[in-house]
């Protein structure tokens, strides 16, 4: 990590589910990756994140940096002195802050393109569109909270789903060299996650049929997370040539 611990306010964050067929999956990731797998699925999809406060954590004051960021992620698991660790494969952040995107894989953990976002909320329902302004990455999500959870989901419950992702905390991204990575954790004071019910779903990513073959890649579920006090850490580099 090139700064101090970074804290904020997550202001909103959706997490878009898919369940995908694991052997297409295993040949879209890089070396160390491996899919990490849930009743025979891969788990991926789209954080949608707006931060607000974000702030390095030894300045202890009231305001501080906000922004809409988008990342694709998946989960995985890889090998490290001897270990199996898991956590998430994140091969592309989106945002709309110019300075994340100066600073993304310089200063800050991950490339960070640059995007325009478009987000419609109210109190129970929400939908966001993100477009790249390279053009290779585009999304759309649209739901309203729900009192119930997927019941076409891999996962069996609303607990189940939410330890999941509580656990997959650390982060690997892309960044310009080809087989290193970026990592970085979020920690969260108050983890806590809703259900969200999906009108429509959209993703350039898992959408392209060229890495996922029709029918290898399915809406799984999505969750809600509303004003959690959080952390962002460094770790320090994954290069795929010093794993064993």
């Amino acid at each position: 990590m090139r700064l101090p611990a970074i804290s904020g306010i997550i202001d909103r964050r959706i997490l878009a589910n898919y369940r995908i067929d694991p052997v297409c999956m295993a040949d879209a990731l890089p070396s160390p990756f491996r899919p990490l797998t849930v009743s025979g699925y891969v788990i991926g999809g789209i954080c949608l994140i707006r931060l607000a406060r974000v702030r390095p954590k030894i300045f202890p004051i009231p305001w501080g940096i906000g922004s809409e960021n988008a990342a694709h992620r998946i989960a995985v698991e890889w090998d490290s002195n001897g270990e199996i660790k898991r956590g998430v494969y994140i091969p592309r952040r989106d945002t709309s802050s110019i300075l994340n995107s100066l600073a993304g894989g310089r200063i800050f953990p991950g490339v960070h393109h640059r995007a325009k976002f478009t987000v419609l909320e109210t109190e129970n329902a929400y939908s966001v569109t993100m477009a790249s302004d390279d053009g290779n990455a585009n999304v759309h999500v649209a739901g309203s909270i729900s009192d119930s959870f997927s019941s076409s989901s891999v996962f069996d419950s609303l607990n189940s789903v939410s330890e999941f992702f509580e656990l997959g905390s650390l982060g690997y991204s892309d960044t310009n060299t080809e087989g290193r990575f970026d990592g970085l954790e979020l920690q969260c004071d108050n983890w806590h996650v809703e259900s969200l019910a999906i009108d429509s779903i959209q993703s350039s990513y898992f959408e392209d049929e060229i890495r996922f073959p029709v029918g290898s890649v399915e809406f799984d579920c999505a969750l809600l997370m509303r004003n959690i006090e959080h952390e962002w850490h460094g770790h320090p580099d994954l290069c795929c040539t010093t794993q064993g």
